[in-house]
């Protein structure tokens, strides 16, 4: 493989990006080139911190010669759209999940790239994560048989962070489903390995100071027999990173913090004062916090995603934060992980491979259609109170 950094633009310098910052600081495989985005203050900081050029907008950066290949980490209706101006301009496309808001914009995207001649990447989600790729590994060794169930469920405080209006509109892509279910469908089906079929799902809205779903349980069915269980609730009780070892979902070990989203929340008076509170914290705001440049804090593990169990034909399947555990007939055993030197560098191996190498990445346009298809039947199943068909469905395999 060519050993080169890969040329990055950034679009949109929100939180998305904030999270993605320390990868992008840490692994020597990526070289920050260009920003855009429309806040002033974000392209100031931008520019002055990495010391290149910063746009207004993504038609400008696209324009811009030293840019290989888009992050795409702006809010998710304009995810189809600028991905369309930088494959037209033609620059290899990382953008962030949920890939797009409709299927016919999932389509528009994957033609584009296909048409260009550029590379379609979809991340970061949770399913990048190394607990879950070495379950993964695991599966593919044969010793445990095949999968046959699996149960995932997150409880958070997702619902209370600080939003913006559109992020508590469901028809705007707001609410847990298409920013939370895209993780946990990811991760399922990457469990699974197979096509899904059906799902049925319930939805949870409960908070009419927050007129969206805020939780969710749905059961999901594959071709070869598999089902999983997926339940997800932002609503700030309990935290099931208790479950966890205490290990956040990036990564970090948790302090006593219990109901600090909702106390912050308590304090804000309106939608816009809200909507500020979120700027305010994000990559240019006034109270932005910049992540730490040590390669490695001493207290990370990996990111996951909550409690996951895959059922095998003999023996259960565990991923964890720092080890994967496998529960067989007469003895479990611990498969330690190596901490990450880097958070998020699953990301980087599959953007590298793909750009330098041609090879497939596995989060392509049309395994995140996949995921946007899951996550838009959990909507309408719950709507229409009955199971919906999957007819978009791509295996691990394909």
């Amino acid at each position: 493989m060519e050993q080169r950094p890969i040329r990055l633009g950034v679009v949109g310098l929100g939180r998305a990006f904030t999270l993605m910052l320390p990868t992008f600081l840490g692994d020597e495989r990526i070289e920050l080139v260009a920003a855009c985005d429309p806040r002033d203050e974000a392209r100031a900081q931008f520019a002055c911190e990495f010391k290149v050029p910063v746009y207004p907008s993504v038609v400008e950066l696209v324009q811009d010669a030293a840019v290989e290949a888009v992050y795409i980490a702006s809010p998710h209706q304009f995810h189809a759209e600028q991905t369309r101006v930088a494959a037209a301009h033609g620059k290899h496309v990382l953008v962030e999940k949920p890939m797009a808001l409709t299927l016919a914009e999932c389509d528009a995207m994957i033609a584009d790239c296909q048409a260009a001649g550029v590379h379609l990447i979809v991340g970061h989600c949770h399913s990048f994560d190394t607990p879950y790729l070495q379950a993964r590994r695991i599966i593919d060794t044969g010793d445990v048989g095949r999968v046959r169930m699996i149960h995932a469920l997150n409880f958070t405080d997702f619902l209370y962070r600080p939003r913006r209006p559109e992020e508590l509109k469901t028809e705007e892509g707001g609410g847990v489903v298409f920013s939370q279910a895209a993780h946990q469908v990811d991760v399922v089906r990457l469990m699974a390995g197979s096509r899904a079929t059906h799902v049925r799902a319930v939805l949870g809205s409960w908070d009419p100071a927050r007129p969206t779903e805020g939780a969710y349980s749905a059961l999901l069915w594959f071709d070869d027999g598999v089902y999983a269980s997926l339940t997800y609730s932002g609503y700030a009780h309990f935290d099931s990173d208790e479950w966890c070892n205490w290990t956040g979902e990036m990564g970090n070990a948790k302090g006593d913090d219990y109901g600090l989203a909702r106390r912050r929340l308590s304090k804000v008076q309106s939608a816009a004062e809200e909507a500020r509170l979120k700027s305010a914290g994000t990559y240019g705001g006034p109270s932005y916090q910049p992540p730490k440049h040590e390669r490695l804090a001493s207290d990370r593990q990996h990111q996951h995603f909550g409690p996951v169990i895959v059922s095998c034909e003999r023996g259960d399947i565990r991923p964890m934060p720092d080890a994967v555990w496998v529960y067989g007939d007469e003895s479990r055993q611990r498969h330690p992980l190596k901490p990450p030197g880097v958070p998020r560098f699953e990301v980087i191996d599959e953007l590298h491979a793909a750009l330098l190498s041609g090879q497939r990445p596995i989060h392509n346009g049309e395994w995140a259609r996949s995921t946007l298809e899951v996550c838009l039947a959990l909507l309408q199943s719950a709507r229409e109170q009955r199971d919906v068909s999957l007819e978009h469905q791509v295996s691990l395999r394909q």
